[in-house]
């Protein structure tokens, strides 16, 4: 979503503001802005596309001052233009604005009542219209933010900044993410960490219902009825990661080409390579004996909760609930304490994701998080963390935080399995071991299938809808394969469990649908092949993915066949996501779209 950095400094700060831009950028957004407080006068710049408009913007009128707020917009209320970008003035007063204000339409009438004038279509300019008139009734500036706190209700992250109160940047947060970071004579807000690791590593987190008061020597923080509270400072490893592209063209390809580093790290978290053997799982949940398992989230971790379903029901023999997280907080699915939940996210944020943790919490379920960011409010609230190590992802389609969510499940169904004393010790070794070869794999796979994946996303973006087909965890894949194709080169396409062709999707079947088939040499994959002979039959065009014996085995012609070395039953996701992702990439830039930041997508979804 919506991107926020602040700066109260002892030296100029609009470039520096930019700057810290550039690093949430990753979140998506269609217009950008920045405002300064310059002995008393208040300024701001705005530019409606990517961040360079907002800095040409800027070399040609440049903005003097030490305090300033920033802002990247992914819209909601409003479409994309710069009347619509924050920061939003009115009388004296800048904000910038995460989330949604869910009331802004009633506070909106209130205040064309009284004679305000609104110049944007955006729920943001009701806090700055609101905060301006607690103001000029006398409240000092402090006190007219917390009378605008308690008029408000939704999911937000504000930022303001009062004219005649030229050393102070307030903040409020309920809901989307804030953090204060603290430098030398200086202060600074941001959305997460990555924004301020330029300027520091020391931060800290508020939570829903705070609200900030920064200065350059400091920040104090309260709750909306001005009662002082306490956040614990901490150090972050976000200023550890240089965030560029390297010798890649795009973002989502250095991260696909990452993905056999950072798999080999997020394993050497949850597994002993020495002797080939988990560790023990985080103790405050009890995998030993728990009667059931609650996976949920969103997206494409929610594709990879639903590998991690096939994983914990086969190995730890765990049952499993999943469901996207929008629809299992209002399923009042009837939970018990003997149960445990796992929700997955990349940013930990992600709102939904977030409820539904909520919901299993009240339930007494323990909760474990399987995230990116360790610091994130998932992480928090969760009894257990399990990281996936996998470094920021700035390209909008996930790709190696995919694959490292699935080791991570990987790892702990095998940990799970062998606590409920279904695994034994021989069983645990070999697991461990293909765990363990999967970087060297990847790696294999990564620089044999290239070229072909260029020349057949070539053909393929001549088609304007694609089907996918899968069994197993295979079916996950197709899904994943479907979303990503999509997501960054918007050809319709579709993923659909294999057995499930002949119940509707045959019907699309003719020489202008590929079906894409992910198909390893497994026990589903005789029946796959039966399901191809349906697609050849009907004139489908069929790209095969497969491995060695599958190639050896299966006789039908195809439009491609990407044939990948033969690997256990375990890793196999994670090598197959390799060919899917590097098919959506191929395509969508022989098709010229924006491939690291595709229309209309966010990366963190921090409002329902």
């Amino acid at each position: 979503m919506c991107g926020i950095v602040g700066i109260v400094g002892c030296q100029p700060v609009a470039e520096r503001l930019v700057d810290a831009l550039k690093r949430l950028e990753y979140r998506g957004y269609d217009s950008a802005g920045v405002a300064t407080l310059d002995h008393g006068v208040m300024d701001r710049r705005r530019a409606e596309g990517k961040l360079f408009n907002l800095e040409k913007k800027l070399s040609e009128e440049p903005l003097p001052g030490n305090i300033g707020i920033a802002h990247t917009r992914w819209a909601t209320h409003g479409v994309p233009n710069e009347t619509n970008a924050h920061p939003h003035f009115v009388d004296g007063v800048a904000v910038v604005h995460n989330g949604i204000i869910e009331n802004f339409s009633e506070l909106r009438d209130e205040l064309l009542a009284e004679g305000a004038v609104f110049t944007s279509q955006t729920d943001t300019e009701v806090v700055a219209h609101l905060a301006a008139k607690y103001r000029k009734s006398a409240l000092d500036s402090k006190a007219a933010m917390l009378a605008t706190l308690n008029r408000i209700t939704g999911a937000y992250a504000l930022v303001v900044m009062f004219a005649d109160d030229p050393n102070t940047i307030f903040a409020a947060r309920f809901g989307p993410p804030l953090a204060i970071g603290y430098g030398r004579g200086e202060m600074f807000l941001g959305s997460d960490a990555i924004a301020l690791s330029p300027f520091t590593n020391e931060i800290s987190y508020l939570v829903d219902g705070d609200f900030a008061v920064v200065k350059t020597d400091g920040a104090q923080v309260f709750d909306y009825s001005g009662n002082p509270v306490s956040r614990a400072r901490q150090i972050s490893q976000a200023s550890a990661y240089v965030v560029d592209k390297g010798n890649h063209r795009h973002f989502m390809e250095k991260e696909i080409y990452e993905q056999p580093e950072v798999i080999s790290h997020a394993l050497s978290h949850y597994v002993d390579f020495a002797d080939h053997t988990v560790k023990p799982a985080d103790a405050a949940i009890d995998f030993k004996n728990l009667r059931g398992l609650a996976i949920s989230a969103c997206g494409t971790a929610y594709l990879a909760g639903l590998v991690g379903k096939y994983w914990f029901e086969r190995y730890a023999r765990l049952p499993v609930e999943i469901d996207v997280a929008s629809e299992f907080r209002y399923r009042e699915m009837p939970l018990s304490p003997d149960q445990a939940a796992l929700f997955i996210s990349q940013s930990g944020e992600t709102a939904d994701t977030l409820a539904s943790l909520r919901y299993c919490k009240d339930s007494g379920l323990k909760i474990g998080a399987i995230v990116n960011v360790k610091e994130s409010t998932i992480a928090r609230e969760a009894d257990a963390v399990f990281p996936i190590l996998a470094g920021p992802e700035i390209g909008v389609a996930s790709t190696k935080a995919f694959t490292c969510q699935l080791a991570v499940m990987a790892s702990l169904a095998i940990a799970a399995g062998k606590a409920r004393g279904l695994i034994t010790p021989a069983d645990e070794n070999e697991l461990v071991r293909h765990l363990a070869e999967m970087p060297r794999i990847m790696s294999k796979v990564l620089n044999l299938i290239q070229p072909q994946m260029e020349s057949l996303s070539r053909e393929l973006s001549r088609f304007k809808d694609v089907l996918y087909l899968g069994r197993g965890t295979s079916y996950p894949l197709a899904l994943e394969g479907a979303l990503k194709l999509k997501e960054i080169s918007y050809i319709h396409a579709e993923g659909y469990a294999a057995g499930e062709l002949k119940h509707g999707p045959i019907a699309l079947i003719d020489e202008n649908m590929p079906v894409i088939v992910i198909a390893p040499h497994d026990r589903f994959f005789d029946k796959t092949v039966s399901n191809m002979q349906e697609v050849a039959a009907r004139g489908g065009k069929i790209i095969f993915i497969t491995d060695e014996k599958g190639a050896a085995s299966s006789k039908l012609e195809t439009m491609a066949t990407i044939v990948l070395p033969n690997v256990a039953e375990i890793i196999a996701p994670m090598v197959f996501s390799l060919p899917i992702q590097l098919l959506a990439y191929h395509t969508a830039v022989f098709m010229g779209t924006d491939v690291d930041q595709p229309r209309n997508l966010a990366k963190s979804v921090t409002v329902e």
